[in-house]
């Protein structure tokens, strides 16, 4: 694992595994993800890129090893395939929900909340969607009505997992403005994409999983043929029938 090339950790992972049912999701990544920064998490299907950032939001139930975090607010975005689009909400009170830690369930949110909503609609790209049932927005609106809450919710850590899944490619990149925004405002983001090549021009930093790390530091680096490579061959080689996983039996001093 390569030093950050910033001053400042925003999160340090160290030695954390996450295991459903004691068979690891994750096992034993020690990483660092620099502050103020786009760092990406990639790997082959099924290489823990969600679980590693469901963990870093405390979403998961069985963690060993331990997640350091600086950060006074972190802020997730799920993939969409985890939201219930059902529910009869419009947009403006979808973001408005980005507040809901100022106002709660039975609070009534003030001025500057309500303004701040329309300039996040108007920040995506949706000014005049403030009425619109969420159900009847495409992949691509939905996902900038989501990327507006995040912008109410003004974390110091943006934690999203595949953002840029299905929607067309305008919406991309109008969502890349929107992080590039976070990046220069020094806010640290992290997020699990597929992209290869977009991760090469966006990203900076980047995090290669195959269940295990298998290299973070800068992306040129870290995205080399061999470390590719490396990440497919432990892919493929995962015993999902293997022994459950075991901590490292450590000695007290």
């Amino acid at each position: 694992m390569r030093a950050a090339n910033v001053g400042t950790v925003a999160l340090r992972l160290v030695d954390l595994t996450v295991s459903y049912d004691r068979h690891p999701a994750v096992h034993h990544v020690s990483a660092v993800i620099p502050g103020g920064e786009m760092t990406a998490i990639v790997g082959p299907n099924g290489a823990g890129k969600s679980t590693l950032l469901k963990a870093m939001m405390g979403l998961v139930p069985r963690v060993e090893g331990r997640i350091e975090c600086s950060a006074r607010r972190i802020a997730y975005l799920p993939q969409q395939a985890e939201i219930d689009r059902s529910f009869p909400i419009s947009v403006f009170d979808t973001v408005l929900l980005g507040r809901w830690s100022r106002f709660g369930g039975f609070g009534a949110a003030a001025r500057d909340d309500i303004d701040d909503t329309r300039q996040a609609l108007a920040a995506v790209g949706l000014a005049g969607f403030e009425r619109r049932p969420i159900e009847t927005l495409s992949v691509g609106q939905f996902q900038r009505v989501l990327f507006a809450r995040l912008l109410l919710q003004d974390a110091d850590v943006v934690l999203l997992d595949e953002p840029f899944a299905a929607i067309d490619s305008r919406t991309v990149a109008d969502l890349m403005e929107v992080i590039k925004r976070w990046r220069a405002e020094r806010r640290t983001v992290v997020a699990v994409l597929h992209d290869l090549d977009q991760v090469r021009r966006d990203f900076p930093n980047t995090l290669l999983m195959a269940r295990e790390l298998v290299d973070s530091g800068p992306t040129a680096e870290v995205l080399s043929i061999e470390n590719l490579r490396r990440a497919r061959a432990m892919a493929e080689a995962w015993d999902e029938r293997a022994d459950a996983c075991e901590a490292p039996m450590r000695l007290s001093a």
